[in-house]
């Protein structure tokens, strides 16, 4: 019964909004936990005879195989869910994993490109140097991922009628189906109108970005992408998508952006969670202060 309520739970997820990766990720938590649960292939307890005693084994099984603790933040995450759906069906009378601490996850700042970085790497991308199928596609896909600071899936997830291209915006869907509205700068709305121009026509897919097969690129192919280039370019394949968006948010603050209006583009529901591209700035300001202070 566990794992077909955990399956339910998935669904509703889905439904919700929830991305695909967040979906995969929290599957293969509650694939673990159920397993954690049923000794030598035993069936797994009810929902309602699972206590407290057992979740607290669960989690120290973790910690015995090493398990950072962002990972285990976010397989408890995963069980919290699933005992709040639980509860919400009636199926058990309290959400038991709200009672289990969560671990403190180290404070690790994003290593963030420099503007020279960045601006390379675009360069390298327009130069057109590495030969590629659809290179009009890629330049508009790096402009986008940094002059807009959005995440892959968002941009894979853009539809032709989410651009306005006349006033340069973007209709953005972010995480649990929210929309805002990003604005375009010159050189990004330049690069999509240039790929825009080219992109053939195809009936019934209203992807701004296609693959070879005519058909929407998707979140992987876009990390495949900006690997490439990066790898390419700069000699770095650590560079990831998520990485424009550092560097969106850290230059704008840097010259003077409200932080506030940045939690607003980037789609942060949290201001906290905005607040760690103050911590980079700070780190880089003291990086400069103890290289150039005679006091230092």
């Amino acid at each position: 019964m566990l794992a077909e309520q955990s399956k339910r739970y998935l669904d509703d997820l889905a439904r919700g909004g929830a991305s695909a990766h967040t979906i995969d990720a929290y599957a293969a938590d509650l694939r673990e936990f159920l397993e954690s649960l049923s000794p030598n292939g035993a069936p797994p307890p009810e929902p309602a005879a699972i206590d407290l005693l057992m979740l607290r084994e669960w989690l120290a099984g973790l910690y015995r195989r090493g398990q950072a603790a962002v990972t285990i933040r976010r397989k408890l995450a995963a069980v919290r869910g699933l005992f709040r759906f639980l509860m919400r069906e009636g199926l058990v009378p309290k959400n038991v994993a709200r009672l289990v601490r969560t671990p403190k996850a180290p404070q690790k700042l994003p290593e963030v490109l420099t503007p020279d970085q960045v601006n390379g790497l675009l360069d390298g991308v327009a130069s057109g140097k590495l030969e590629r199928p659809h290179p009009a596609r890629d330049r508009a896909i790096f402009e986008l991922l940094y002059g807009c600071g959005v995440r892959v899936s968002e941009l894979a997830g853009l539809n032709l009628e989410d651009l306005d291209r006349t006033e340069r915006w973007l209709r953005v869907r972010g995480k649990g189906r929210k929309q805002r509205q990003v604005p375009m700068p010159g050189k990004a709305a330049e690069a999509l109108e240039r790929y825009l121009s080219e992109r053939p026509v195809v009936r019934d897919e209203p992807a701004v970005f296609l693959n070879h097969r005519r058909a929407r690129l998707t979140d992987r192919g876009i990390r495949g992408i900006v690997k490439l280039y990066a790898t390419f370019v700069n000699g770095d394949p650590s560079i990831h998508p998520h990485s424009f968006r550092h560097a969106y948010a850290t230059h704008l603050l840097a010259d003077g952006a409200d932080l506030r209006a940045i939690q607003e583009l980037l789609g942060h529901a949290r201001l906290s969670t905005t607040q760690k591209y103050t911590q980079v700035s700070l780190t880089d300001l003291m990086a400069v202060y103890d290289k150039a202070h005679p006091k230092a």
